[in-house]
């Protein structure tokens, strides 16, 4: 048997972190297995999608490098690829149905369930959802009423004793009594497009999917979907529920635990190879010791027995970890041209850079690139050295050990120190002459720490503050080098003013 999957994301939203686990999953087992992975869009909820939906799942897809074999775009022998253009098959096939009588018509407008629902809440009744009124029309009867105009949708007749199971990868075999399946569930709406269920069903039988990878928040539907399998004659095909994602603090992973969609990780500096390693990870794994994992490399070994059960945790931190590793990687003309486009971007720097832009960069690069976990992180680090940050908040100027006063005494010998300085040299005169300059400097204000008896970190504080505006920034005497003494000193001397002004402490 070759191996079909499918991916079948319903464009109402944009692709977060759970759908794209499911389609790097779909993907690498149809390649390690020499199968074919199958897009399908599902976007029979008219109301809810969105062009800018579709837009982001293919994009996505194509910045992760994820090819489908059949689907938009590309076609394949079993399209459309697109639900809301093969509506005039999940009528015939709803029509079998019936015909069949495995399925029926019902009449029943929205006030009348309405007024059901608000009958069984108050009632607290035990039998919740529809009452299968309808089912007991004469088919001629539901058939002249329908001919006439009238408005109707078609349901599945779902069994009321018994139990319907199927078989899972992972749990093995489950399912549910008949009795707790929403009774008679709708296929075909009152506009003539398909539920969700009929349509997932026809399609995945029409374009030979033979396993189903999804989320195990689908369990639920899954018994009924076997009825609709049935209620064709069709066999199913094997299911894999795959394991939960989680936030660290156990409840499934959403926006209150931060970026879930994947183009806010893609505008804050992933990469694609690190989403794709960490990802994958997430309720997968090769071996007990191995992390780091190519595309290539899950292509050969990603196997369903290797899928784990247990809910998945996404930690930030780890994927921060991984594209640090990743960024590691990367050549550094290749990581040179993909950290001057985001500050481009972000209007530090012109497009393109002028000459002093590049120098800047190009002297920067060294001391950043280790300290890299996003490429998005290049803005803050080297914002100061294209604008000026003003002197940001005083109050973070001033070290614990020191008051207003005590932070502009030690900033004012810094500046003295500075103004001593030699002029530091520029791009041209070598790595080895900016190490011994900067090398120079720090001994100097080591040396003056020690004779004032500061601790070196509290006479550094309100230098760094001076020239970036932030407590975190690039190693401080290379940033010097890199700002200029001129610069570096009329911003110094800015905050010394502010830190004279300010007002004594109690």
């Amino acid at each position: 048997m070759s191996v079909r999957v499918r991916y079948a994301p319903s464009p109402t939203g944009f692709q977060h972190i759970g759908g794209i686990r499911t389609a790097l999953f779909n993907y690498f087992f149809a390649r390690s297995a020499g199968g074919s992975f199958i897009l399908r869009v599902e976007d029979t909820d008219r109301g809810r999608s969105t062009p800018d939906a579709l837009d982001d799942l293919y994009s996505t897809l194509e910045w992760l490098g994820v090819e489908w074999d059949e689907g938009p775009r590309r076609g394949g022998p079993f399209g459309p690829y697109v639900q809301s253009e093969r509506r005039g098959i999940y009528t015939e096939r709803a029509e079998e149905l019936i015909t069949s009588g495995s399925a029926y018509r019902c009449f029943c407008g929205p006030e009348r369930l309405d007024a059901l629902r608000a009958e069984q809440a108050a009632a607290k009744s035990a039998s919740v959802g529809y009452d299968r009124r309808c089912r007991s029309i004469p088919p001629a009867e539901a058939a002249s009423r329908a001919a006439a105009g009238e408005p109707h949708v078609i349901r599945l007749k779902v069994p009321s004793e018994g139990k319907t199971l199927f078989s899972d990868v992972l749990m093995g075999s489950t399912g549910r009594k008949n009795r707790d399946i929403s009774p008679d569930p709708v296929l075909i709406k009152t506009d003539g497009f398909p539920t969700y269920h009929l349509a997932n069903v026809v399609d995945d039988h029409m374009m030979g999917i033979t396993h189903i990878m999804r989320a195990q928040e689908w369990i639920p539907s899954a018994p009924l979907h076997i009825l609709i399998y049935r209620s064709f004659g069709w066999s199913p095909p094997l299911y894999c529920h795959l394991p939960m994602v989680m936030g660290k603090d156990g409840r499934k992973l959403s926006k209150r635990h931060g970026s879930t969609a994947l183009r806010e990780f893609r505008e804050d500096g992933y990469l694609p190879e690190a989403l794709i390693n960490f990802i994958t990870l997430l309720g997968w794994h090769y071996d007990a010791s191995r992390e780091f994992f190519t595309s290539a490399d899950l292509c050969r070994f990603f196997t369903l027995e290797k899928i784990s059960k247990a809910p998945a945790v996404f930690d930030y931190r780890k994927l921060e970890w991984f594209n640090g590793h990743y960024i590691r990687g990367k050549t550094p003309d290749s990581l040179k041209a993909e950290l001057l486009a985001v500050l481009s971007a972000r209007g530090l720097i012109e497009n393109p850079p002028s000459n002093r832009e590049k120098e800047i960069f190009q002297g920067a690069f060294p001391i950043i690139r280790e300290r890299l976990k996003r490429l998005g992180d290049v803005v803050p680090m080297l914002r100061f050295l294209f604008a000026d940050p003003g002197t940001g908040d005083i109050a973070e100027a001033i070290p614990k050990s020191m008051d207003a006063r005590g932070a502009a005494d030690a900033l004012r010998e810094g500046i003295r120190l500075l103004e001593a300085a030699p002029r530091p040299p520029e791009g041209g005169e070598g790595e080895a002459a900016a190490a011994s300059w900067e090398a120079d400097r720090e001994a100097e204000f080591r040396r003056e720490a020690e004779t004032r008896a500061w601790k070196i970190g509290a006479m550094l504080q309100p230098l760094r503050l001076a020239l970036t505006a932030s407590r975190v920034s690039p190693p401080l005497f290379p940033s010097i080098r890199l700002l200029g003494l001129e610069e570096s000193l009329r911003r110094a001397r800015r905050l010394a003013h502010c830190l004279n002004e300010a007002p004594e402490s109690d």
